[in-house]
């Protein structure tokens, strides 16, 4: 069976963070590891505090994963301060990790700002050079390209200015009025395209981490980078679908839509 290790912060409710990359990787084939970055009190309404783990903590985790069962893939998510973020670097480099997925985590679904400004420098320092892909939002993505953008043109250029300065893939995300739900993927210099068709529903609590966890699950089955993030995408889109209404903010996806079998029957389908 193929590995993946999950290094990001813990959501208290189940829907983004560590929770979701593990459903998600789970529901994806592979099995899951996490290193925990830091503990998020929260729900779907928002984010009420937060307790990071120390660096020297967050590597003895790392240390653990890496010399027992060793992942094909490594999704990072929410990594909030520039301590930890050196010391992700650091064990990356120290173990050779492959297939390294980047989730620029910056805000929540919510909006709550969950990253402090000298580690988006630290970022794009230690760790966007180790990516294979970076899955940045168009607000992220004006962060990291120093653009205004309003247009898929402008989704175009600055994936590649993103592509270009860290040498690694882009995935784009629509949205956020740009367009509906077409993403962008920049890889090896040129730009495809991936249509979705915009799903009803406002329950969108952890996509970002669902996405990107879905994308190294496939790379660690040994999918090409454009099949994985196709496939992604279709993983998603079906958690979306499934249409799951829970909490009284932006609840969570179904993350197990397509597990079927005789340990998800309910007690009413045995009468």
């Amino acid at each position: 069976m193929r590995t993946a290790l999950t290094i990001a912060g813990s959501d208290s409710s189940g829907g983004a963070g560590i929770q979701a990359d593990i459903k998600t990787m789970m529901a994806n084939g592979v099995y899951a590891m996490s290193a925990i970055t830091a503990l998020t009190a929260q729900n779907t309404t928002g984010v009420t505090a937060i307790m990071e783990a120390t660096p020297e903590f967050l590597g003895e985790e790392l240390d653990n994963i890496f010399t027992d069962i060793f992942p094909d893939a490594v999704k990072i998510g929410m990594v909030s301060s520039s301590g930890l973020i050196v010391k992700i670097a650091e064990k990356l480099k120290e173990y050779d990790a492959k297939n390294i997925v980047v989730d620029p985590v910056m805000v929540a679904t919510s909006g709550a700002r969950l990253i402090s400004e000298d580690a988006v420098n630290t970022l794009k320092e230690y760790l966007f050079p180790l990516a294979q892909i970076l899955t940045p939002n168009i607000p992220e993505a004006e962060v990291l390209s120093g653009m205004t953008i309003t247009s898929e043109e402008q989704m175009m250029e600055a994936a590649k200015v993103i592509g270009d300065q860290y040498g690694c893939a882009v995935l784009l995300k629509g949205g956020h009025k740009v367009n509906d739900a077409n993403d962008l993927l920049y890889h090896e210099g040129t730009c495809r395209w991936f249509y979705g068709k915009r799903i009803d529903n406002p329950n969108t609590h952890g996509t970002g981490c669902t996405l990107s966890s879905a994308i190294a699950s496939n790379l660690a089955k040994g999918f090409p980078m454009d099949v994985a993030v196709e496939r992604a995408k279709a993983y998603i889109s079906g958690a979306l679908a499934a249409m799951l209404d829970l909490g009284k903010g932006s609840g969570p996806m179904n993350h197990g839509f397509d597990i079927t079998g005789e340990y998800v029957k309910e007690a009413s389908d045995h009468e």
